[in-house]
């Protein structure tokens, strides 16, 4: 007896079917599974025959062959054991040989007690299932959530084989779960630290301010407790909402890494990993590609503290992503592109002991250890790199009016969220895709949406000679420039837009330039 039921694996972020086939033969007992399985897939036999018993069902003495098509692909993990078994029962008649499952997508992994544990990537494989014209789709119970923010599929949430089964019989029937990207609000967010908890550096937050509006890198400078992680940590609460489809690109990459703890993400990812981290646990890699830190934060914040204590490996792994808003991870196994567009921000002493430069507290390296601590940050890194800023050490005064509070979040916030609006309304004009942020923004867009008048452009030319600025930096200030402008609801450039974008890069000439 042959039985097909189809499940469904994950490629990168991507799902993709599998056609679960079962051929059982009543002769000599024996359990083969073929098609590339890794050594999780082929343990599957253990955890499916003993499910089966333990919930009650005789696993049939018979000669049981499993493909799992496509065969030349690699298969991974424990997603197929649901499918496996479900084949296995239909084939021993314990499922009526006349239930059709075409139209039918079935995941899961199997403990030996025959409950159903979650997997990861169900998102992906539900979008895939839905797309390829499955009507219906049974993940584990821990999965719902994820799986029911996709519409135009039916998800059924299984806690066990016995549920299962009398669902497909029709003798107790499981609940659809009912949920649509309609009923999905990305205005909810978890309530995150707030700018007005920050005192004083009005300069930095108006760069951050900045930043946020057209999405730039930014890398802050000064002594150890100026406040720089502070305002890092606090930068997602200014940005604007998600809407569904960055939410559903995010909550994919989070679903296959298997850190997703809810439905849909509506929050800005925040990561700032620690300076030790590696390679491929900042850009992702492993034996089969495993998503990075730089993909976790996708469409949010990528933050790195003490910049300069990252390896050049690590940080130089950095410029083509931040480049392109992807990495492509290549091994034997696989070759695996994660997208990655993410805003970059770093901090960092100026100096090893942290006080180079402060009027208020003596610096004790020497000439040489400064500059070789500098050098750690490269050349390269720092040309991509848009906003640059220096936070001052802390007044007293400051500090004392602690309890008045600063501007909160909400206020800044709506002046971000009015010059996204402006910037799309300005692409809409010129026949450009709504959405794309001004750091993002190509060539052919600087020339269409920055262009310079004569005391402007004079103001760049100064400024390109005398801070030994590359094309790439040259650009990089047109981009902050026009963001400038976008949050004066202005369409021209002024001169006094370009002098604060190239005050946003005076910080080159200070430390890496003496």
């Amino acid at each position: 007896m042959l039985s097909k039921i189809y499940s469904s694996g994950v490629v990168g972020i991507e799902g993709y079917e599998v056609t679960v086939e079962c051929s059982a033969w009543d002769r000599v007992p024996r359990f083969e599974l073929v098609g590339l399985p890794d050594t999780a897939v082929k343990e599957a036999k253990g955890r499916v025959q003993s499910a089966c018993e333990n919930s009650g069902y005789v696993f049939p003495p018979l000669d049981i062959m499993i493909n799992l098509a496509p065969a030349d692909v690699k298969k991974e993990g424990t997603v197929f054991d649901l499918a496996i078994l479900t084949a296995i029962l239909q084939s021993d008649g314990v499922i009526s040989r006349e239930t059709d499952f075409s139209d039918k997508c079935i995941v899961g992994e199997l403990s030996l007690s025959g409950e159903v544990r979650a997997v990861k990537g169900v998102l992906s494989m539900t979008v895939s299932a839905r797309d390829l014209g499955k009507r219906e789709i049974y993940v584990p119970l821990e999965n719902v959530p994820e799986a029911s923010v996709v519409g135009g599929i039916k998800v059924f949430g299984v806690r066990d084989v016995r549920s299962l089964v009398k669902h497909l019989k029709g003798e107790e029937l499981i609940s659809e779960s009912q949920c649509s990207k309609d009923d999905i609000d990305l205005s909810l967010h978890i309530e995150a630290a707030d700018f007005s908890d920050v005192c004083g550096q009005l300069r930095a937050k108006r760069a951050l301010e900045i930043a946020a509006a057209g999405g730039h890198n930014v890398l802050m400078i000064g002594p150890p407790g100026t406040g720089k992680s502070m305002l890092a940590k606090r930068l997602p609460s200014i940005l604007p909402d998600m809407d569904f489809e960055e939410a559903l690109s995010t909550t994919k990459i989070h679903s296959v890494s298997g850190t997703l703890r809810s439905g849909l993400i509506t929050d800005r990812p925040f990561r700032s990993p620690h300076h030790t981290i590696s390679m491929p646990g900042l850009v992702g890699g492993g034996t089969y590609p495993r998503p990075g830190e730089i993909s976790l934060a996708h469409n949010g914040v990528l933050f790195l503290d003490e910049l300069p204590e990252f390896t050049k490996q690590v940080t130089e792994g950095l410029r083509q992503p931040l480049e392109d808003g992807a990495v492509t991870v290549t091994r034997a196994a696989a070759k695996i592109t994660y997208p990655a567009r993410f805003m970059l921000v770093c901090a960092m002493n100026p100096c090893r002991c942290g006080y180079f430069g402060d009027p208020s507290r003596r610096c004790k390296c020497t000439p040489d250890a400064v500059s070789k601590y500098l050098s750690r940050v490269s050349g390269p890194l720092l040309d991509r790199i848009d906003i640059e800023i220096e936070l001052p050490s802390v007044s007293y005064d400051e500090i004392s009016r602690r309890k008045g509070g600063g501007e909160p979040s909400s206020e800044i916030r709506k002046r971000v969220n009015a010059a996204r609006e402006f910037t799309n309304e300005r692409l809409s004009r010129s026949g450009d895709k709504k959405g794309i942020l001004n750091a993002n923004m190509t060539n052919d867009m600087l020339r269409r949406h920055c262009a310079l008048d004569d005391e402007a452009s004079t103001l760049m030319k100064e400024a390109f000679e005398s801070l030994g600025l590359s094309a790439r930096g040259h650009d990089r200030v047109l981009r902050v420039a026009r963001t400038i402008a976008d949050l004066d609801g202005s369409e021209k450039i002024t001169a006094d837009h370009v002098a604060e974008a190239i005050m946003y890069r005076s910080l080159d000439r200070k430390y890496w330039k003496r």
